[in-house]
């Protein structure tokens, strides 16, 4: 909105100019997303505590410490990061971008499942919310029709490819079999931040490391000159998707000021099912899907970790980890919390800085 409406008027006004440059909205929005979430999170998360005398459900079967620590705790705190996602998003970047508004579809669909299923949790007194086969059926339909829309915004030669990381000119063509990889890469994303949600922090910080890669990868992929430098696909319109990861590493720092131990708010599915989603629609966009895996690695290894436990249980009747995702498998073998989650915040840095380093070593 900013840039529509001040740039036109940069010849009057010199310094107006500034809102033509992508670096300077990116740390505009995150600056405003960050001062969004702060000023407005205290009476948040008293309404929510209003509206939510017991708090968020605590698993019976998982860590015992949860029952004591966590108990009364409220949840949907992923509000307070659209909240600020949002606004700060709409104000820092063009409304005439075409990929805004199907990476906020993503965002806020995403959001809406998520606290229509934390609704149901709290209105029920259980964990289990809406049935997984009706949350997954709804944003498998919301990523398909933005993975079309992807497609169609996409130049010709990248429609229906996927790049592969490490190899400089290597497209892999899927065909039409791009649509459900897409919608895979989206809903996978979401549902895997989702799987990590599980202990103060856990899953904030990784999402804003991420979130900071691709605001790198779209300002690459969308400048013609690094793009071609670098040896990555170009893809026209996407510089200012950086504006959206600016905006959402603000909005995650002002929850994580709310969320560090011991937390006062938990994001709960609202925030973890739009964060992940978000981070997908983003990695679709730039086409740099499987990179997403690399700099995401964190939530892939959590999300094997359910995978593998449920198989081996199915398949032997015995269970590999003594309880999955594996943060409360580290837990049940005595980990404090902050030693597990400083510890994954460091794997995340790590995979991090392995997946941006694709962008050179081809």
């Amino acid at each position: 909105m900013l840039p529509d409406l001040l740039v036109p008027l940069s010849d009057h006004f010199q310094p107006f100019n500034l809102f033509r440059y992508i670096t300077f909205r990116t740390g505009g929005a995150t600056i405003t997303a960050l001062l969004i979430a702060l000023i407005c999170g205290p009476a948040f998360i008293r309404w929510l505590k209003t509206h939510q005398a017991e708090g968020q459900p605590i698993r019976d079967d998982g860590p015992q410490s949860h029952l004591l620590t966590k108990i009364g705790t409220p949840t949907m705190g992923g509000l307070l990061i659209l909240i600020a996602f949002a606004v700060s998003t709409l104000l820092w970047m063009p409304l005439s971008n075409p990929y805004l508004w199907p990476v906020l579809l993503i965002a806020l669909s995403f959001g809406a499942i998520g606290s229509l299923d934390d609704w149901m949790k709290l209105r029920k007194r259980s964990h289990n919310g809406m049935s997984a086969r009706m949350k997954m059926l709804l944003q498998l339909v919301i990523a398909f029709f933005a993975t079309l829309i992807f497609i169609e915004l996409s130049p010709e030669q990248l429609r229906y490819g996927v790049a592969v990381p490490f190899f400089k000119d290597t497209l892999f063509t899927m065909g039409m079999f791009y649509v459900p990889f897409a919608m895979m890469v989206i809903v996978g994303a979401s549902n895997a931040v989702n799987l990590t949600d599980g202990l103060d922090g856990l899953a904030i910080v990784p999402v804003m490391i991420v979130a900071g890669c691709f605001a790198l990868i779209a300002y690459l992929a969308g400048n013609y000159n690094f793009a071609t430098y670098l040896q990555i696909n170009f893809v026209p319109g996407t510089g200012d998707l950086a504006v959206m990861c600016g905006a959402l590493i603000g909005a995650g720092l002002g929850f994580l000021w709310f969320n560090a131990p011991p937390a006062r708010v938990f994001m709960g599915d609202t925030g973890s099912l739009a964060l992940g989603g978000t981070l997908g629609a983003i990695a679709v966009a730039t086409r740099h899907e499987l990179v997403l895996a690399i700099t995401g690695g964190l939530f892939v290894v959590e999300t094997l970790s359910v995978i593998l436990q449920v198989a081996s249980f199915k398949l032997t009747g015995k269970r590999i980890f003594l309880m999955a995702p594996l943060h409360h498998h580290f837990e049940k073998k005595g980990w404090a919390e902050p030693t597990i989650v400083i510890r994954f915040w460091i794997i995340a840095v790590v995979l991090a800085v392995a997946g941006l380093s694709s962008l050179k070593l081809r």
